[in-house]
Order: structure tokens, then C-alpha cells, then sequence
């Protein structure tokens, strides 16, 4: 059932990430602020619902939480949610594969996304925000659009869908929050960072094993860090997905936008662009907040490299896969290892499925 209330933000996606969304949202905004859940999980809906409720109550924050029982996999089900909700922002958190896959290890399609890298699920995550993007387009085009779903390289291929994305969350915003936890900064304006989510891997490893590996951009007080794994040696992720963080990271810049507050801090594919930046908003559009020296055209293609080296490339209306990744879907079999016309989006996801399907059966 459509909620009998403006909608201001609208979350669809039940999993944690979602979750982790919606609960920060219940005990940190400082706005009133109407939120929707929309998924197809009615137990966990229930619940989120009433924790949320409950959260807000226990921090004395104005907001207030609502459900919708809706599976977003079935024909026209977006265009029935947007036009049902047309919220101030849409955080799109649902997804046909789960984040956990980066720490799974005991069959054959966990060992080619490890193998090949994370840009192996691009498509899987890319389906259903391309048709929540494309309801919006049609129903609610002043509805912003935050991707939640590998956004680094999945906003891209809804731009070139010809459909806008503010950003994602999560990525660098994990690793822009952890070192300015690390270093007690709270001004979001003295600390700037550069980071692809391929950035992430290496934290995820003790600090004696990162030699070799990519460092991010860091940037503090407007001086550049040169060795950023010593400067932080003492931070570590989860090999798991942080949710505690990367949920947790886009809460802010959401409360702001359904406030019409200007607001700063990282997020990823900002508009689209590859990777992760320092961003500004301000009315109710994102702008690159770069570190003095360095421009825009330096940080996408810093950003861009980490692609172009192994992973998925979209430019203009195409997207090709490089690498490993490359090589490993062409081992595989798969039919668009060489890659495929953004348009042909829900094509190369049946044939990706039924890749996934059969590999999910066989032991690494």
C-alpha cells in the first residue's frame, strides 16, 4: 500500500546494508524526515518498521518510518513504487547479489569474482538499479538517485542508460571515515581522499601484508600523505562487507539532501564518474571538492586506471571487461566475455545468471 504521506526518503532493499541505512537515519537526523522501506520481505519489513520507529523514539529524532511490500524483480514494479512514493531521494539498497560474496570461498563463482575481481557482479548489481532509475527518468525526474549497488563502476552504466545518479555510498566513504577516526578529524574540510573500491582490499589484510598493493590519495590540511599504509598502519576492515561503516556513510549526506542542506564529505561515483571523491552539495547538486592541485581531469583518470588495469570499462553506450576478469569470464564461457552494449543490460544478466547458476554448483 502507497504511504498516505509525502515521502521524503524512499529505501528499497530490506538486506543489512539497507537497514544499517534506515536505523542511522532514526537516531542521527536532526530534520524531520518521512522514510518508505520498500522491499519483499514482510517479516524484515515489520521490523524495520518498528525498530525504526522505536530508534527514533529512544533518540528523541524526528523522523518517522513506513513500509512497502513490493518485489522489485517483478515487471513494472519500480514504475508502480516511484510513482507510488515520488520521494525528495531514492536510495536504491536492493540487489539479485549479496555483498558476501567477497568473503565466500566454497564454490566456483566465489572463486571467479576473486579471482577476476568484484566488477564480475557489475551487472548483477546494475539490474535493478538501471530499472529504478529509468522509473524515475519517467515518473519523478526531480527525484535524486543514490546507487548503493558498486556504484565505482555501476552509476556509469545508468548515465549511459541516459538516466542521472547523484552517487553511491559506502567505498571511499569507508576509508575517508576510518582515517579521520583515525586521526580524531571532525571538519570534513581538512581531509580529502581519492580511493577506488579495488583501494579497499588491501585494509582488509594486516598491515604487514599490504606491500605492493595501491594506496589511496589522502589528503590532510591540504598536504598530501606519502606513504598512507604507514601513516595508517593501525586500521584494519572486516573481510567482510563494513556495513557498520559503508551504510553508515551515505546517512549524512541523505538527511542533508531531504533537508535541502548543503553538506561535504566522499562519496562514489559522484554524478557517474568512476571511483570515489571529496564531494560538495549544494543545492541539491554534487560538485568535486579536490584537494588545491590536483583537477578533475587527473582524478577521474587516477580513478579510471584501476579499470581500465582489470575490471569493467563503460564508455559511451558500451562496456568491455579487461584483465583477469576478461580472461576468467572467457574461461568460463561466458557469451559477452569480450562485453556488450549498456542497452543490452537485461540480456547479459540472464546469461550472467545462468553462468552464476552453474558455477554456484561446482566446489571452487
Amino acid at each position: 500500500m502507497a504511504p498516505a504521506f509525502k515521502t521524503d526518503v524512499l529505501i528499497s532493499g530490506t538486506g543489512a546494508f539497507a537497514g544499517r541505512i534506515a536505523l542511522d537515519i532514526a537516531s542521527t537526523t536532526p530534520d524531520p524526515v518521512n522514510v518508505v522501506i520498500a522491499g519483499r520481505n514482510r517479516d524484515r519489513l515489520d521490523w524495520l518498521r518498528t525498530a525504526g520507529n522505536a530508534r527514533a523514539a529512544m533518540f528523541g529524532r524526528p523522523a518517522s518510518f513506513s513500509t512497502m511490500l513490493i518485489d522489485l524483480l517483478e515487471e513494472g514494479a519500480s514504475e508502480w513504487m516511484i510513482r507510488a512514493t515520488r520521494p525528495k531521494i531514492a536510495v536504491q539498497a536492493a540487489s539479485v547479489q549479496t555483498s558476501s560474496v567477497i568473503s565466500d570461498t566454497g564454490n566456483a563463482w566465489a572463486a571467479l569474482v576473486r579471482e577476476g575481481g568484484l566488477s564480475a557482479t557489475a551487472v548483477f548489481q546494475a539490474l535493478l538499479s538501471s530499472r529504478v532509475a529509468q522509473a524515475i527518468s519517467e515518473h519523478a525526474p526531480d527525484t535524486a538517485l543514490i546507487n548503493c549497488g558498486f556504484p565505482d563502476v555501476v552509476n556509469a552504466m545508468i548515465m549511459a542508460l541516459g538516466h542521472k545518479v547523484l552517487c553511491g555510498t559506502g567505498n571511499v566513504a569507508i576509508l575517508s571515515n576510518v582515517f579521520a577516526g583515525a586521526k580524531g578529524i571532525t571538519d570534513p574540510g581538512r581531509l580529502r581522499v581519492l580511493a577506488h573500491y579495488q583501494n579497499l582490499g588491501a585494509w582488509r589484510r594486516p598491515n604487514t601484508e599490504r606491500q605492493g598493493a595501491r594506496a589511496p590519495r589522502v589528503f590532510v590540511d591540504g598536504r598530501e600523505i606519502g606513504d598512507v599504509f604507514a601513516e595508517f598502519d593501525s586500521v584494519k576492515l572486516t573481510p567482510e562487507p563494513a556495513i557498520e561503516i559503508s551504510g553508515a556513510s551515505g546517512v549524512t549526506l541523505i538527511c542533508a539532501y531531504a533537508a535541502g542542506k548543503p553538506w561535504m564529505g566522499h562519496v562514489p561515483g559522484p554524478n557517474g564518474l568512476p571511483g570515489g571523491y571529496p564531494v560538495r552539495l549544494e543545492n541539491g547538486a554534487l560538485s568535486l571538492a579536490l584537494p588545491q592541485g590536483v583537477s578533475e581531469e587527473e582524478a577521474v583518470s587516477w580513478n579510471a586506471s584501476y579499470e581500465e588495469k582489470n575490471g569493467l570499462v563503460i564508455k559511451g553506450g558500451t562496456a568491455r571487461f579487461t584483465g583477469a576478469l576478461h580472461k576468467v569470464f572467457e574461461q568460463a564461457g561466458f557469451a559477452h566475455a569480450d562485453g556488450f552494449e549498456i542497452d543490452q543490460l537485461e540480456t547479459v544478466y540472464r546469461d550472467l545468471d545462468g553462468l552464476r547458476e552453474r558455477l554456484t554448483r561446482q566446489p571452487a
